[in-house]
């Protein structure tokens, strides 16, 4: 099983500096080996769309899509409270060291910084603190990996990857800001117990 593991998108159509579609693909052409679909209050059928459309930038099997329901894909990124998929190869969650990790391949581990993109929440874990959690699975880290010593640290702290949303949805210049931040990450020191799809 391929997990996620690299510079991870996460999207967010209402920050996104420009069309979603073509800043995930400009954060791929910059690095991004994989994306999660969020956008979960757009109506289905615009939602479905959305994942046909982002999946014709990445290769196959690269979508994860938030929520239960894979879109026609074969992945998905559940949320704590979200139940699990009968059927699916490739099971996210969002994970803070209490939730059930039966039947999930990978997890993120949040927030390893504070974010603009949910303020407030916290307090920040900082990358050793989410690698003391000691996921059982590989992990991604999340929240306010914004600049390339932050990447750095992640993979330094054991993360297979780093799932970035707002640097990259508010950059006006997303593959080179996917470029700084996967190229930090993979070449940085490999950490402890790091892997998962790299």
């Amino acid at each position: 099983m391929v997990t996620p593991g690299g510079l991870v998108v996460l999207t967010d159509r209402r920050s996104a500096a420009g069309p979603l579609p073509r800043v995930v693909a400009a954060a791929v052409r910059g690095g991004a080996a994989w994306v999660i679909l969020r956008e979960r209050d757009l109506p289905y059928a615009e939602r479905a769309a959305l994942a046909a459309e982002l999946r014709s930038s990445l290769p196959p099997g690269r979508l994860i899509v938030a929520g239960p329901d894979p879109l026609g894909g074969d992945a998905v990124h559940l949320a704590g409270g979200d139940p699990l998929p009968s059927g699916i190869p490739l099971v996210g969650r969002s994970w803070h060291g209490t939730e059930s990790l039966s039947g999930v391949d990978y997890v993120t581990v949040s927030p390893v910084h504070l974010t603009e993109s949910k303020p407030g929440y916290g307090p920040a874990l900082g990358a050793t603190g989410a690698a003391e959690l000691r996921a059982p699975v590989p992990w991604l880290a999340l929240g306010g990996i914004d600049s390339p010593s932050r990447a750095a640290d992640c993979a330094a702290a054991g993360a297979a990857g780093i799932a970035v949303m707002g640097a990259l949805m508010r950059s006006p210049d997303p593959e080179c800001t996917a470029r700084e931040l996967a190229t930090a990450f993979a070449t940085a020191p490999v950490g402890a117990g790091r892997g998962g799809g790299r």
